[in-house]
C-alpha cells in the first residue's frame, strides 16, 4: 500500500503533511524501540530524530511503500551507524573501575567461560542464517514481539514469519545441541 500523494496540495506542503504524519504516529513506537536497544536514554530523542532527517532528505518520501517497515529498518541502520562511530572513538573504554561498585560474582570461571562460549556459538549460528530470518528471530525471542506485529512490520504474512522463527530456532537449537556435545 503506497502512502501516495495527497490531492489538491502542491509538492511541498503534500510532503510537509506526510512527515508529520509520519512523525506523529512513530515518534513514540521509535523511541521504545532505541529505548530498549541503547544505554543511555538521553540518546533517544537525538535518534528518533535522525531516522526522521534521513525521511525528511528523501527526494521523495511519498513514494515508500511500506512506511512502517522503512522507519524501523533506517532506525536499526540508525543504531549500527552510532555504534560503528562509537567504536572508532572507543567510547567508553574510559572509564574508571570500581571495585564497590563492582563486586565479585559468585560464578566459577569455569562456569564464565563456558557461558562465553555458549553466547559466541550462539551469535556464529544467528550469523549463519540469512538476514531477514535471523532480524525475525531477534525481534521474536530477544524483542519479545508478537508473530503478527513483526508480519506486518516486515511486510509478510504471519505464516511466513511463523517459518521463519521456526527455522531459525531449529537452526539455533541444533548449532548448540552439536557444541554441547563436543
Amino acid at each position: 500500500m503506497g502512502i501516495g500523494p495527497q490531492p489538491r496540495q502542491s509538492d511541498g506542503s503534500a510532503r510537509a503533511t506526510l512527515l508529520d504524519r509520519l512523525a506523529r504516529r512513530y515518534a513514540r513506537p521509535l523511541a521504545r524501540f532505541f529505548e530498549r536497544r541503547v544505554a543511555v536514554r538521553d540518546d533517544v530523542p537525538d535518534l528518533v530524530q535522525e531516522v526522521f532527517l534521513k525521511l525528511s532528505r528523501m527526494p521523495d518520501p511519498t513514494t515508500i511503500d511500506q512506511p512502517d517497515r522503512f522507519l524501523f529498518v533506517t532506525a536499526a541502520n540508525a543504531l549500527r551507524d552510532r555504534a560503528r562511530r562509537e567504536a572508532a572513538r572507543g567510547a567508553g573504554l574510559h572509564e574508571v573501575w570500581d571495585d564497590e561498585a563492582h563486586p565479585g560474582s559468585d560464578f566459577s570461571p569455569q562456569r564464565v567461560l563456558e557461558g562465553r562460549e555458549a553466547v559466541t556459538r550462539l551469535r556464529d549460528a544467528l550469523l549463519e542464517l540469512p538476514e531477514r530470518t535471523r532480524d525475525i528471530f531477534v525481534l521474536r525471542v530477544l524483542e519479545g514481539l508478537k508473530i503478527a506485529d513483526i508480519a506486518r512490520v516486515i511486510g509478510i504474512s504471519t505464516r511466513a514469519t511463523e517459518k521463519h522463527v521456526a527455522r531459525a530456532m531449529a537452526h539455533v537449537t541444533a548449532a548448540l545441541e552439536a557444541w554441547r556435545h563436543d
